[in-house]
């Protein structure tokens, strides 16, 4: 149990550099107490003291706002940061070094009591307000952008963006080795797939116009000559 704690506080010291002092994380980050309680709670959940295990979660959710259902399973070095808002359910389940931002969501779209919440393989990062919902998978090392609202298997090392998510390239990458991005994304590197299309339509678009122009050009040129122009069709 100590020892979990003391690779949680390192954790935090690695990835936030806000973070000053071992006491300064043990006392003034929730995500710290969140997963401590969580521990505890899902130690007395797995002994079927069901209502204990609720009630130690519940106290967790009052003193954190952070919800954690005492049925999921948490990996080691897990940072939450500063954690208001996050939910996670009874069948998630969340390897090890992952980080997970304000209001995230690990849900289920059923209500099946079988795994019905995603898994989160070793090494994820979870952007701010993003919604993973169902039974699959996200790979080792994937990146998830804020607000991206994931509903199925993301494969491992690609960074997701967009609703509903959508892959936009691998993890991003800075100084020759894969970076840690907070919240999931670096800015600009990672632009929404969506915006991203219709950008290439209106370079279309615009290229079309033009060659429209440069032909009503040419013919209004070859009527006044009188001299008939052959046309090609727009796009040859």
């Amino acid at each position: 149990m100590f020892k979990a704690l003391r690779e949680d506080i390192e954790a935090v010291l690695e990835r936030d550099p806000a973070a000053r002092s071992r006491l300064e994380v043990l006392l003034c980050y929730p995500g710290v107490h969140a997963v401590m309680l969580h521990r505890i709670a899902h130690a007395l959940w797995r002994r079927r003291f069901f209502l204990l295990a609720r009630m130690l979660s519940t106290f967790s959710r009052f003193l954190t706002g952070i919800e954690i259902h005492p049925g999921a399973k948490i990996g080691r070095r897990c940072f939450i940061d500063h954690g208001m808002g996050v939910v996670i359910g009874e069948t998630a389940e969340i390897g090890d070094d992952v980080t997970i931002y304000q209001g995230v969501t690990l849900g289920g779209v059923s209500l099946d009591r079988r795994k019905r919440h995603p898994t989160i393989e070793d090494g994820v990062v979870i952007g701010a307000g993003a919604a993973v919902l169902g039974p699959f998978r996200v790979g080792k090392g994937a990146r998830i952008g804020s607000n991206a609202v994931v509903l199925k298997e993301v494969p491992p090392g690609v960074t997701v963006v967009g609703i509903p998510a959508k892959p936009v390239g691998p993890q991003p990458v800075e100084g020759g080795e894969k970076a840690f991005p907070a919240y999931g994304t670096w800015p600009g590197v990672a632009p929404d797939p969506v915006s991203r299309a219709l950008e290439r339509v209106c370079l279309q678009l615009e290229e079309l116009q033009a060659r429209l122009e440069r032909l009503e050009r040419r013919l209004a040129e070859s009527e006044e000559r009188s001299e008939p122009v052959p046309l090609r069709r727009v796009g040859s």
